[in-house]
């Protein structure tokens, strides 16, 4: 399978992305860029996006990069900066881009932005790859 092919075959089987309504717009080798509208659900007390949606989001584009050559890769490590609050009715995207790989890890830079391509927090994900084939779990 190619890329785009191992990350959709996933995409089907991942329910909480599906809930979260993610397109995915353009997917290479180790590299994804997805997309994500704002609902109502999603917002805080503060009536801004709870960061939790901001962190699963960010960890749906890490999935989907640092598995997308088949061979399955977990989430050993991730970080997070909030840098602008979302609202209601934005479109996030998030650009994960793999920086450093070795035998068994690897770590991805992702880029959450809003429709007006501010930035809206930065997400540093390591996986571990643990040896087998994503259509194989």
């Amino acid at each position: 399978m190619n890329p785009r092919q191992v990350a959709d075959y996933m995409f089907d089987q991942d329910y909480f992305s599906q809930w979260m309504n993610i397109k995915m717009i353009e997917v290479k080798e180790n590299y994804c860029l997805i997309e994500m509208p704002i609902k109502k659900e999603m917002i805080n007390g503060l009536k801004t996006v709870h960061g939790g949606v901001t962190f699963a989001f960010a960890d749906s584009a890490l999935a989907f990069s640092s598995n997308n050559t088949g061979d399955a890769a977990v989430a050993l490590n991730c970080m997070i900066n909030f840098t602008k609050a979302g609202k209601e009715g934005d479109t996030f995207r998030a650009e994960s881009i793999l920086v450093n790989d070795t035998r068994k890890t690897a770590v991805y830079d992702i880029k959450i932005t809003n429709q007006n391509s501010e930035l809206i927090a930065k997400f540093v994900g390591t996986v571990y790859k643990i040896g087998k084939k994503v259509t194989e779990l």
